[in-house]
């Protein structure tokens, strides 16, 4: 949604500078400003009672106000109800999980977590009270006070079904936001919390490798000599490309897969373009993950085995010496 703050609007006789600073408030924060922000620029109760009366000001929370327009923008409402609930508030569970990106949520109810015993709900906001908030848990993105990615999932853990659960793990992952690291760490000093069996669960399938490219290829070489298969010749250049793998007489070529080496879209794009390739030359290309090569690695040397033991083509296809180069997908 476009601005919905009026900056040519009179306020009332305020001064130009004390306008510019509301209204751009306003503005930074997507349409709400709240009573203590108001008064913090000398906005007296009287003032900000005679604005609700004229239209200047629309109630939209408790002590959150829309400026000049009852308009308001998704990310505004959400720092509306953060903005409800003072300096101690955060935007939490579905909601932070929204404004991350890795979850997509079309509840009319904004989720916001309070330290504190005694706070009263208001309609719109589904309030979660805690104790208190860890600091290491908290963290600012464009300027609204937000659970981190660690802390939403584990919030996330307790209002969502496994498979939903899931889907915002792997979508946080292929943002490349999430770290396996900071999520075992804040598990391990959350005790007593309903979403730490599911998370553990859901985690204990994923294999996180920090591996560097030449790591990963000497787990592989390895790997093959433990399995008892014949040794691969390592960064075989083959038509305009340099394969992970290749065993020379066969048509077997291995490309090895860590998410080190795809921290984009286009590096995604180009492997399967070089994949489809090599095919066309009469190469078979597999590819092999590290989780694979760690998680199922009997099944992994199977593959291998009847892939060897097929003998290759006479010859390659005819195409392999007209290969096109390789081609960069476009943005």
């Amino acid at each position: 949604m476009p601005d919905v703050v009026d900056p040519t609007r009179d306020y009332g006789g305020l001064d130009r500078p004390r306008h510019s600073q509301i209204s751009d408030l306003a503005r930074s924060q997507r349409g709400p400003i709240s009573r203590d922000q108001l008064l913090a620029l000398d906005i007296g109760p009287r003032r900000i009672e005679s604005w609700l009366r004229s239209g200047r000001l629309h109630r939209y929370f408790r002590g959150v106000y829309l400026l000049g327009h009852q308009a308001i923008a998704d990310k505004g409402r959400l720092i509306a109800a953060v903005l409800a609930y003072g300096d101690d508030a955060v935007l939490s569970h579905r909601s932070a999980a929204d404004w991350w990106g890795f979850v997509r949520t079309s509840r009319k109810e904004v989720d916001v977590t309070v330290p504190g015993r005694s706070k009263a709900g208001q309609d719109g906001i589904d309030l979660h009270l805690v104790r208190s908030l860890d600091p290491r848990d908290v963290t600012e993105h464009e300027g609204v006070p937000i659970t981190t990615i660690a802390r939403t999932l584990l919030d996330l853990a307790e209002v969502v079904r496994p498979r939903q659960l899931k889907r915002a793990v792997e979508e946080s992952d292929r943002l490349r936001l999430f770290d396996a690291k900071a999520v075992q760490e804040l598990l391990a000093r959350s005790p007593g919390r309903h979403g730490l069996k599911p998370l553990r669960h859901l985690l204990s399938d994923f294999v996180y490798d920090e591996l560097s490219r030449q790591e990963l290829e000497a787990l592989f070489f390895d790997f093959c000599v433990e399995a008892g298969l014949p040794a691969p010749t390592m960064n075989v250049p083959i038509f305009d490309y340099t394969v992970d793998a290749h065993w020379p007489g066969t048509n077997v070529i291995v490309e090895l897969d860590s998410r080190a080496f795809h921290l984009n879209a286009k590096a995604f794009e180009a492997d399967r373009i070089r994949d489809a390739d090599l095919v066309l030359a009469g190469y078979r290309v597999i590819r092999i993950t590290y989780r694979q090569l760690t998680r199922e690695p009997a099944a992994v040397a199977e593959r291998l085995r009847i892939l060897l033991a097929d003998p290759p083509p006479s010859q390659l296809s005819p195409r392999s010496e007209a290969l096109p180069r390789p081609r960069a997908p476009q943005p």
